[in-house]
């Protein structure tokens, strides 16, 4: 139809946020329209003429006969797959995408083998695993990490996975059965808190990139890095918790019913279905608590930076944007 075919409006960019980003609500609708699963799906051929098309846009080269919802679905695809700062194709197992498939697999089976500790290690060390890849697929790109500090976190992350949920398991034999199940987010929660930071420590170190409103680089700060990394940490556990909390006690009232008792084999995989659907809102959701072009005030930053800023600038320079990353 004519409506499908309309040229694109002079005043089009393709950068502009389709949904106010400083709302958590258009946050939400961002994010639930960049993490959606379906894009795993999408071919690779597909995803780099997504780019290609995106970067034409960009340059004020659109393709005749291009409609805006082109362009849009193109920046969804582009979104999902490659990295905001480095503009490269992140990593399958990495994209925020494939977080329900991913996530719910091996949080379904972290929540149903939970009763040997050989059962626990095992599931354990595969999330801290798909973890690392997150983690590193989108850290700051701007701030390069060496395979040495990949391992070493790797590593760390790993171990306090798997002291917690080890400790907690041995710990909770004689507790009510409940609390044995809830143990799994307890080791999820305290691995984020060590796997985030230990991955992006070079942010932390060094510094990331800050800007001026206008994307205008003023420099690195290391705070910046810190409340970027900390607002990260909070979502990943709040990502997992409602899954992780709330159907276990599912599960455990569920599991007394005599027809749930004659099928146990199929316990697991309802498990891992249940916990998709608490993904497939969680995701976007815990994505969208906080602004992912993250500000800090000029007076927080370190005093040389703000100092710097203040001889260039003077008081124009009220606040300073970074990527906090996912």
């Amino acid at each position: 139809t004519y409506a499908k075919m309309a040229t694109v409006s002079l005043s089009f960019d393709i950068d502009s946020p389709r949904w106010d980003q400083s709302t958590f609500v258009g946050r939400l609708k961002h994010f639930l329209n960049i993490t959606d699963p379906r894009t795993v799906l999408v071919p690779e051929e597909e995803l780099d003429q997504a780019k290609a098309l995106v970067e034409s846009c960009r340059a004020g080269l659109v393709p005749p006969g291009s409609s805006q919802e082109q362009l849009l679905y193109a920046k969804k695809l582009y979104d999902s797959a490659f990295h905001p700062d480095s503009g490269e194709k992140m990593n399958l197992i990495g994209r925020m995408s494939f977080q329900v498939p991913g996530g719910m697999a091996i949080t379904g089976c972290m929540l149903q083998f939970y009763r040997t500790v050989p059962a626990v290690v095992f599931w354990q060390w595969v999330n801290q695993s798909f973890n690392a890849f997150v983690n590193y697929t989108n850290r700051n790109a701007a701030s390069p990490i060496s395979l040495r500090q990949i391992g070493v976190a790797y590593v760390t992350a790993t171990s306090a996975a798997l002291a917690t949920a080890v400790g907690l398991n041995l710990y909770t034999k004689r507790a009510p059965p409940l609390l044995a199940r809830w143990v799994p987010f307890a080791a999820v929660a305290a691995a984020n808190c060590v796997n985030i930071p230990m991955m992006r420590q070079q942010e932390i170190i060094n510094g990331i990139t800050v800007t001026d409103e206008n994307n205008n680089e003023l420099g690195r700060s290391r705070r910046a890095a810190v409340k970027g990394i900390a607002q990260v940490v909070l979502s990943r556990i709040t990502m997992a918790a409602p899954g992780m909390i709330i159907l276990p006690i599912i599960m455990e009232r569920l599991e007394k019913f005599t027809f749930m008792q004659r099928i146990r084999v199929l316990h697991a995989p309802l498990q891992v279905l249940l916990c998709g659907g608490f993904l497939l809102f969680m995701v976007p959701a815990a994505c969208a608590l906080f602004p992912q072009r993250c500000s800090l005030a000029l007076a927080d930053l370190e005093v040389e930076l703000r100092d710097s800023i203040m001889a260039k600038h003077g008081d124009k320079v009220p606040y300073v944007y970074f990527n906090k990353g996912l």
